[in-house]
């Protein structure tokens, strides 16, 4: 038996009992006459004491040689500490050790084993198996652990039933490029990463199971930054014989139980806003509500008023930054230098200080006097102390631009509060988008997305009028789940191919087993996905995904522990009827 106990269990209750723990030699702290270490494991800490008077001179020998992160196992006896530590749960007591054993040396890490290291992030990631055992990245992963596991009863209770899909799939057009698999048993073709279980969820529909979910990872070959990462995991979710609402329903409930379970959050409302009124009010689908800040538009107060910037634009919007009025001017400076990066992409940036007392300071006061300024004030909901900052141009680019000043003022004043949570529904998205470069629509969310009921014959006419039956759960400004009610009939499944610019053949081709499977007898069915990783984060009050994953990747895709990805050899390549050409 390596271990009676484990190293963050031993109470005052313990004393006298004698013990065996196992773990790791954290620190050494060797006086001459007597030598502490503390000793841990995934439980804890407690603190080993050797001393001339009490322990064999081997025994002393072997303490006096501990390295860190030595793997040791000891026995001993459990004795109140002289010196007590609050600090940790087995501060009051400390095991004298009558016997060691070293079960595995170490080198001397590369970065310290502490809650604040000294290794910065590309060290800790190439030796990924040490970081793990830091507390913070530790209890990030127990958390993790904890909030699938809750998904896991809510979803059980609810009467869903988890269904494992393949991972080696058939390439399909889902929006971001496929990892492909060469199969060597098919010379000349591959297997794909799904992206997404989506067309075996709706297979399963089809075969009757009614209620589906899985806890799966999904892969996409796309560029990456904090937030994503190449392989991820979804909570993926469908239903039969469902409409939106009861979609809707059912995975309020799922965040409702995630917050009280996890985090002791009571929420009661799930506010719904449309896609537009979203893009209208903060700029983006996925708005951060813990705070204000609202978009005034200010086209018809603004414009005709000899100021060109404004007349040439096509949205002229603002803000008002609560208590902005006080800042100096050098403080504003910065905050139009902040919108000009190439990141942000604005021009410039117009302002106007409501003053304390009632009047307005601008920086366009040559083109707009005070009865035009308490306009601005009245659009943008501005009151006295505030700041009014305003962008103009292009209706899109302006409103992203806004959105991202909007949450960098909302980070500066402490309104992105890590322990408030907001949900939100943004419903009735476009169907489809215009992508600009090729004039072609595509599917905003995948092409089996079903468009509300009524709006079929737009597809015609006004494609991009077309709302669909989709929907995503917002949280803190962050999409953490999305969906939409399906297209479960084969006829209306064509005419969405024959829109998105698929050929009968290259629909058939690429979908053709869907397309039977619809011909069985399909129902109505939807359903939701959410990103584990990004609701995890969240709910631990953190920005960056990574933290939350065991081994992931850089913002390269690669894995430098395992120097992922690599070359293989030349008999690998000839087995797989594979030649590189580079």
């Amino acid at each position: 038996m390596y271990r009676s106990h484990n190293c963050g269990e031993l109470r005052e209750t313990h004393q006298q009992a004698e013990v065996t723990l196992s773990g790791w030699v954290q620190t050494v702290r060797d006086k001459g006459f007597v030598v502490w270490a503390d000793l841990r494991d995934r439980y804890g800490i407690t603190q080993l004491i050797f001393d001339e008077e009490r322990s064999s001179k081997e025994i002393m020998e072997i303490a006096k040689s501990l390295g860190r992160e030595f793997v040791i196992q000891v026995k001993g006896t459990v004795i109140e500490r002289t010196s007590k530590n609050p600090n940790i749960p087995t501060g009051n007591v400390e095991v004298l050790v009558s016997e060691i054993k070293i079960l595995n040396k170490s080198l001397v890490p590369p970065f310290t084993i502490e809650d604040q290291t000294d290794g910065g992030e590309d060290i800790r990631m190439k030796f990924r198996y040490l970081d793990i055992r830091r507390n913070p990245v530790k209890n990030n992963l127990i958390f993790r652990h904890k909030v699938a596991i809750e998904v896991r009863k809510y979803l059980s209770d609810q009467g869903f039933i988890e269904v494992e899909t393949p991972y080696l799939i058939k390439s399909t057009p889902e929006g971001a490029r496929d990892f492909v698999v060469p199969s060597r048993m098919n010379e000349g073709q591959f297997y794909a990463l799904p992206q997404s279980p989506q067309t075996f969820k709706q297979l399963l529909m089809v075969g009757g199971m009614d209620k589906y979910f899985q806890i799966v990872k999904c892969f996409r070959d796309e560029d990456l930054r904090a937030d994503r990462q190449p392989e991820f995991t979804q909570i993926d979710c469908e239903m039969a014989f469902v409409e939106q609402e009861d979609i809707l329903n059912v995975f309020e409930g799922l965040t409702r139980h995630l917050l009280q379970e996890i985090k002791g959050v009571s929420i009661d409302k799930f506010p719904r806003m449309t896609y537009d009124d979203a893009m209208k009010k903060y700029g983006n689908d996925k708005p951060d509500i813990r705070f204000g800040m609202e978009f005034g538009e200010l086209n018809p107060i603004a414009q005709h008023k000899d100021f060109g910037i404004f007349n040439e634009a096509e949205l002229v919007v603002g803000i008002a930054i609560p208590g902005g009025a006080a800042y100096t001017r050098k403080e504003i400076d910065a905050l139009v230098d902040w919108v000009r990066r190439p990141q942000i992409g604005a021009k410039g940036m117009v302002y106007a200080k409501y003053n304390d007392d009632g009047s307005f300071k601008s920086s366009v006061d040559k083109f707009y006097d005070q009865e035009d300024l308490a306009k601005w004030a009245e659009a943008t909901g501005a009151k006295t102390g505030d700041l009014i900052c305003v962008l103009s141009g292009d209706t899109n680019k302006t409103r992203t631009q806004l959105s991202a000043l909007r949450m960098e003022i909302a980070q500066r004043l402490g309104l992105r509060k890590k322990d408030e949570f907001a949900p939100l529904w943004v419903i009735d998205f476009p169907l489809l988008e215009l992508d600009e470069e090729t004039g072609h629509y595509h599917a905003m969310h995948h092409p089996f997305t079903s468009p509300k009921p009524g709006q079929l014959e737009l597809l015609d006419t006004d494609p991009g009028a077309v709302k669909a039956n989709a929907y995503d759960l917002v949280l803190n400004g962050n999409e953490i789940g999305g969906g939409s009610i399906r297209i479960h009939d084969k006829q209306m499944q064509s005419t969405m191919f024959r829109h998105l610019g698929f050929s009968p053949e290259e629909a058939k081709a690429q979908f053709g087993f869907l397309m039977d499977a619809f011909q069985y007898g399909a129902p109505p069915h939807g359903g939701l996905a959410f990103g584990l990783d990004r609701l995890v984060a969240i709910l631990g009050g953190q920005e960056t995904i990574r933290d939350f994953i065991a081994f992931p990747k850089n913002n390269s895709g690669r894995d430098v522990m395992i120097d992922a990805p690599a070359r293989i050899d030349d008999l690998q390549l000839k087995e797989l009827h594979l030649k590189l050409d580079l």
